[in-house]
C-alpha cells in the first residue's frame, strides 16, 4: 500500500476512534489503531495543527492534565471524505480477494478431478 494511503488510513482511524470517544488517550488510541503512541502522537498533533481536532479538558477525571481530543466541523468533514476513500478501498481489496478466491476453488476442483488419473505411490 502507498505511504499517503497508509497514512490516511491511520488518520481515517484515529478521527472514528475519537468521533466515537474522545477522552481516549493516546496509548489506548495506539492499542486500538495497532500503531505505535509516537505515531499517534505525530499524527494527532498533526490534526490539531490542521484544525481538525481540539482539545478540551477531560472533565470527568480528577487528573486535570488529562485531554478530550474533540473532532471540529472540519475533522467531521475530513472524516466523512476519508471514510469515502477507505471503503472505495476495502471495496476493490473485496473484489480482488473475492476473485482469488475464485480462482483458488477452480484450481482446487481441478486437482481433484485429477487425483485418480494421477495416484499417490507414497
Amino acid at each position: 500500500m502507498r505511504r499517503t494511503a497508509l497514512q490516511e488510513d491511520m488518520r481515517y482511524r484515529l478521527l472514528r476512534l475519537l468521533d466515537e470517544n474522545p477522552e481516549m488517550s493516546q496509548r489506548r488510541l495506539a492499542e486500538s489503531a495497532g500503531v505505535s503512541l509516537g505515531a499517534v502522537n505525530y499524527c494527532l498533533q498533526a490534526l490539531i495543527d490542521k484544525g481538525m481536532v481540539k482539545l478540551g479538558n477531560f472533565t470527568a477525571s480528577d487528573d486535570k492534565r488529562r485531554y478530550a481530543y474533540i473532532l471540529t466541523p472540519k475533522g467531521i468533514r475530513e472524516k466523512t471524505t476519508l471514510t469515502a476513500r477507505f471503503l472505495k478501498r476495502k471495496m476493490a481489496e473485496y473484489e480482488a480477494l473475492k476473485a482469488e478466491i475464485d480462482t483458488l476453488q477452480k484450481e482446487l476442483e481441478l486437482g481433484a478431478e485429477m487425483m485418480p488419473i494421477f495416484p499417490d505411490k507414497t
